[in-house]
C-alpha cells in the first residue's frame, strides 16, 4: 500500500497534512531483508494509477525484485491513513482504503507460482487473507502442505478493521497451521483466537516446527519442535541450542525448556527459549513486528541459533521503533552480529536511540553502543 503519515499528532479529522511512503507487511519484509544483503522477490498486484508506480519504483530502489508484480486496470492501488499515536493506545486511528484494490484480486489462478516457489522461505501475512475471499483461498492455496515448498514463514498481523467478525479471523488459525514458522503476538491471539499466553498458544499450534510468540516489551518466546531420540539434556546442532529439561524460561534468560512431546519414545519434542526485548527510545511502534521477522528470517537464511535469530528480531524491531515511518535503515550484518553476541548482562545495558544503525554502520565497536539509561 502507500501509506500517508501525519505530520502533527492528533486525531485524523484534526490532522491538517501527511507524508506519503510506502507500507505492507510483506514489501516491508522484502526491502529490510533486500537492505542486508539478502536476494528478495516481492510478488502482489497494484493498479496502474501512480501511487502503483511509487510503490514499485520505491520496493525496487531498495534492491528487492518487483519483476512479478502484476499491474491492474481495473482496480486502484490500496492506500491508507494513520494517527502519529501509538497502535496500543485507544487514540490510535487507521483508515484502510482498500476493499476493492488490485491487491484484494489475487488468485492463485493469476500468479506465477514457479516464482513465488523458488525461493529458501516463502513468506506471508494474515493480512492478504483479511483482503478478499479471493485472497483468502490465494492463502489456502499456498500453505497447503506439499512436497517440495521451500520454507514456509507466516505471520499472522491480526488486525481487527480488516476482519468483519472476529470469529472470521479463526481462519488465520488455520493458515498458520499449514506454517513451518510462524510469527504471533500474544496480544493478536488473545484478540483473535481468545488464547492467553505464550503456552496456550504453543497448545493451539502444534504443527509448525518454529512457533515465534512476540511478547511486546517483554520480549519473545520460540517453540522449536522436533523428532529426537533419547531423554535429559541434549544439544540441537542444527540451531545450537541447548536443551535444558525441566527449567522455565520465564525465571532465566535465554534458557530453554523441554515441554515433552512422548519423549521416551522420541516422537517429537518441544524446546522453548525466550529472550527480553531491548530497551528503546521510541518513536514510533509501526513496522516493528515486520523488522523482527525479518531479523528472524535473515539469522534463519544463516542457520543461526534459534537464540541469535531472536536477538537479531530484536535488533531489527528496535531499528523501526526508532523512527517515524514503517521502514527503517536495518544495521549491517557485522554490526547486529556482534551485538548479538553480548553476554546476557551487556545485552541487558544495551539502549538504543534514533540514528543508532547509522552509527553502527560507521564502524562504532559493539561496546560504545552500550549504555544505560
Amino acid at each position: 500500500m502507500v501509506t500517508f503519515l501525519p505530520r502533527l499528532p492528533g486525531r485524523l479529522a484534526d490532522v491538517p497534512s501527511f507524508d506519503r511512503a510506502i507500507g505492507g507487511a510483506e514489501s516491508n519484509v522484502a526491502c529490510t531483508l533486500a537492505r542486508t544483503g539478502h536476494t528478495a522477490r516481492w510478488i502482489s498486484r497494484v493498479g496502474t494509477d501512480g501511487f502503483g508506480d511509487h510503490l514499485l519504483a520505491a520496493v525496487a530502489d531498495c534492491g528487492v525484485d518487483v519483476t512479478h508484480v502484476r499491474r491492474d486496470p481495473l482496480r486502484p492501488t490500496g492506500i491508507y491513513f494513520r494517527t502519529a499515536e501509538d497502535r496500543a493506545t485507544d487514540t490510535h486511528e487507521v483508515a484502510y482504503y482498500r476493499a476493492g484494490s488490485a491487491a484484494s484480486a489475487m488468485t492463485a489462478a493469476h500468479l506465477d507460482q514457479d516464482a513465488i516457489r523458488s525461493g529458501r522461505i516463502l513468506h506471508l501475512s494474515g493480512i492478504t487473507a483479511a483482503l478478499s475471499e479471493d485472497c483468502l483461498g490465494l492463502m489456502r492455496e499456498l500453505t497447503a502442505r506439499r512436497p517440495g515448498r521451500p520454507l514456509l514463514s507466516f505471520d499472522v498481523n491480526y488486525r481487527p478493521g480488516l476482519w468483519r467478525e472476529r470469529s472470521q479471523a479463526r481462519a488465520l488459525l488455520e493458515l498458520a497451521r499449514g506454517a513451518d514458522l510462524v510469527f504471533v503476538g500474544e496480544d493478536e491471539a488473545r484478540d483473535a483466537w481468545g488464547l492467553h499466553g505464550s503456552r496456550a498458544i504453543s497448545e493451539a499450534l502444534p504443527e509448525p516446527d518454529l512457533l515465534v510468540v512476540k511478547q511486546g516489551k517483554r520480549g519473545a518466546t520460540v517453540f522449536h519442535r522436533r523428532r529426537t531420540t533419547g531423554t535429559g539434556g541434549r544439544r540441537d546442532e542444527a540451531t545450537g541450542t541447548e536443551t535444558v529439561v525441566g527449567r522455565d524460561e520465564a525465571t532465566a534468560t535465554g534458557t530453554e525448556t523441554v515441554v515433552g512431546r512422548d519423549e521416551a519414545t522420541a516422537t517429537r519434542t518441544e524446546t522453548a527459549t525466550f529472550v527480553p526485548s531491548l530497551n528503546v527510545d521510541l518513536v514510533a511502534a509501526t513496522g516493528a513486528g515486520d523488522a523482527f521477522a525479518a531479523g528472524f528470517l535473515s539469522a534463519t537464511l544463516r542457520a543461526l541459533p534459534v537464540r541469535t535469530r531472536i536477538r537479531h528480531g530484536h535488533l531489527w524491531a528496535a531499528a523501526a521503533l526508532t523512527v517515524p515511518g514503517d521502514l527503517a535503515t536495518p544495521p549491517g550484518r557485522a554490526h547486529a552480529d556482534r551485538l548479538a553476541d553480548l553476554d546476557d548482562e551487556a545485552w541487558g545495558r544495551l539502549h538504543l536511540g534514533p540514528g543508532w544503525t547509522e552509527a553502527g554502520a560507521c564502524g562504532h565497536r559493539a561496546d560504545e553502543e552500550v549504555r544505560t539509561p
